[in-house]
């Protein structure tokens, strides 16, 4: 018989998950891009909060699904597995149950492919199947060239995991070479719709090419699956076409780039804008919204704002908040998250967090329940992959850690990466594990004061003023410069232009020049750059001293125009 303890907290988590959903429905998207000098930074923003943040630098290597011809550098018969030179410091990890059932086919494949350049596999002979219980010694040999690709990023110090399985990843599906299967995702659940996109990739797949039909093709025509699909089948022609004389290590084919591989997984309808700062990243977004979803075509929209994307948005702002070891959330309850070698773990306190009019039960259930909704975002965040363990406010009764494993399992629908959830344990302790491709995300929030180095002490605040004057007056009258851009933090930025006359107001009057303001989030209280009147920075290796010459002052004054901003 059901008491009303038991219908009060019964309620209370009806109405917690109902909120939460509601404001699922009604969620906006948008995706942000900056790209500054060698790294692109993408930001992905859900009702203006920071749920995802991908960075990817122009020389990075060994990104998931990059294919390279390899070679078997030895085997290790205890493992079951082998280690494979593909260039990086460490060799990459290749396991018995990742060389596929077609390995050997595959493996004569490519070295006809390197010595005669065939490239075609229409006519390949299968060669016998490997078996599921074998050793990976009958299969390979030390010093055979292997084509592989990567299965997992080099984490700390392990080296890429890889697969001799290749796969191709488009839009609405995915071409496996050296099969002949069909299949489909389990996320469409139409009969109709499975039958009929079965019949139709049947129809138009090459020979000896399995696909893999993704729950975005749902939907989609004959059209539209065609050219993904011969998109697909140029990307395999191209790496076979690079293997021909080629010597490993050496990378034969290249996974898209971060913004591609983004808008791929994720771009629907629930997509409001697209922002990306620079001609060129806007160039290659447009092009592929305009390739795969034409009617959003006019969600692309260039940045071109003096102020930096990022704080315009607010990214910065909550990348600060989100990535530091202590998280606040809300209501007084914050969390505590600590990044191990062999796991991740979060710890839950309530704070201060009390309401008089509800039992400590309640009031742990209600804890806990606001803690999971931001633990679920935080694993997306900061990709944390792995062992999780969460240690939630104890909860003494049996349906109310049950009602909190619910409540996880719905807050983590919206996650693509794979995961299992465990229910919690009579310590209140929940295990999650969650597929790891990549090195977790971690921003450092905190950093060495660069204003004192450390020493706890720093010039006085009010001298930033006479600080700033002296420059200005350096740049104007020494070095000739038509117009300044100043970028302070928002506190002296606040400062400089309250009052009329303002500082910033003094200042024009006194040198009759264009001196513009720009307060930046990121900045430490003291610290402010200059920029000329082209936004490129202005380099100042010294102070002015007053006590040097004017030729002397010019030398330690001297400034570079070449890094821009």
């Amino acid at each position: 018989m059901k008491t009303k303890r038991d219908e009060r907290l019964r309620l209370v988590f009806i109405v917690f998950i109902e909120t939460q959903n509601m404001s699922e429905t009604q969620i906006t998207k948008e995706l942000v891009v900056t790209t500054h000098q060698n790294e692109v930074q993408v930001a992905l923003m859900e009702d203006k909060k920071l749920m995802e943040i991908h960075r990817e630098k122009s020389s990075m290597q060994f990104s998931v699904g990059d294919i390279y011809l390899g070679k078997v550098k030895k085997i290790m018969p205890g493992l079951n597995a082998a280690f494979v030179d593909v260039g990086h410091d460490k060799e990459a990890f290749l396991h018995y149950l990742d060389l596929g059932i077609n390995a050997r086919t595959v493996n004569a494949f490519v070295s006809q492919a390197i010595t005669t350049g065939k490239r075609s596999i229409s006519r390949v002979q299968y060669l016998d199947e490997v078996p599921k219980n074998g050793k990976i010694s009958d299969v390979i040999t030390s010093g055979q060239q292997l084509m592989v690709q990567v299965a997992k990023e080099p984490i700390s110090t392990k080296g890429p995991r890889v697969t001799t399985e290749i796969s191709f990843a488009g839009r609405y599906l995915v071409l496996v070479p050296f099969s002949d299967k069909v299949t489909i995702s389990q996320k469409i659940r139409s009969g109709e719709e499975r039958k009929r996109l079965k019949t139709l990739v049947q129809g138009i797949k090459p020979r000896n090419f399995g696909v893999i039909i993704r729950t975005n093709a749902e939907g989609h025509n004959a059209d539209e699956l065609s050219a993904d699909l011969d998109h697909l089948r140029y990307k395999w022609d191209t790496a076979v076409e690079n293997l021909f004389a080629s010597k490993p290590p050496v990378r034969i084919s290249q996974e898209e780039d971060c913004i591609s591989s983004l808008l791929r997984e994720m771009l629907n309808d629930s997509f409001q804008a697209i922002h990306v700062d620079t001609p060129e990243a806007f160039k290659e977004v447009k092009s592929f919204v305009h390739l795969y979803s034409p009617e959003q075509e006019n969600i692309v929209k260039l940045y071109n704002d003096k102020q930096p994307i990022f704080e315009r948005f607010g990214v910065s702002k909550q990348i600060k908040s989100s990535f530091g070891k202590v998280v606040t959330v809300r209501s007084g309850v914050y969390l505590i998250i600590e990044h191990t070698e062999a796991m991740h773990v979060i710890d839950v306190n309530s704070g201060n967090r009390v309401k008089s009019s509800q039992t400590p039960e309640e009031n742990a259930l209600n804890t806990n329940l606001i803690a999971a909704a931001e633990i679920a975002r935080q694993l997306r965040l900061r990709d944390m992959g792995g062992i999780i363990c969460i240690d939630f406010v104890d909860l003494h009764d049996a349906k109310n850690r049950l009602a909190l494993y619910r409540a996880m399992e719905e807050f983590m629908k919206n996650d693509k990466t794979k995961h299992t959830i465990l229910p919690l344990n009579k310590f209140c302790v929940m295990q999650i594990t969650r597929q790891r491709v990549r090195q977790a995300t971690v921003i450092e929030t905190t950093e060495q004061c660069p204003t004192c180095r450390g020493t706890g002490k720093v010039k006085p605040p009010i001298l930033i003023e006479d600080e700033l004057n002296n420059t200005l007056e350096f740049l104007f009258e020494k070095q000739g410069e038509k117009g300044v851009t100043i970028m302070v933090h928002p506190f002296v930025y606040a400062y400089l232009k309250q009052g009329f006359p303002s500082i910033l107001m003094k200042w024009r009057w006194k040198y009759r020049k264009c001196i513009k303001l720009i307060s930046k989030q990121s900045y430490h209280l003291m610290e402010h750059h200059f920029f000329n009147k082209d936004m490129e920075e202005i380099i100042l290796w010294s102070e002015p001293s007053g006590d040097l010459s004017d030729d002397e002052e010019n030398s330690r004054r001297k400034s570079s125009r070449n890094r821009k901003r």
